[in-house]
């Protein structure tokens, strides 16, 4: 009877020891997936704002017509999604 009680507390520790490692791991991921999230939204606002000072500054050097400034933000733009990517993948 003693034996058996054994047998059974080291499998429920076991079980639980396992479950802990699992759950510490996952929370690991979890914490290093946010961070990337965060790196990437706060790559994505930069070129975003990069992109509106960008244009701003065209316009008003009157370098280009406004369709060739739209372009440059645009372009401005796909590079900081491609950062953002970069970062997250």
């Amino acid at each position: 009877m003693v034996d058996a009680r054994y047998v059974l507390c080291r499998r429920t520790a076991g079980f639980v020891v396992s479950a802990a490692l699992l759950a510490v791991s996952g929370l690991a991921l979890a914490t290093d997936q946010s961070q990337q999230r965060q790196q990437g939204r706060n790559a994505n606002q930069a070129a975003k704002q990069d992109a509106r000072s960008e244009k701003i500054d065209c316009r008003a050097a009157n370098q280009q017509s406004n369709a060739a400034c739209r372009q440059d933000k645009r372009e401005t733009k796909q590079d900081g999604r491609q950062e953002k990517r970069d970062i997250k993948y």
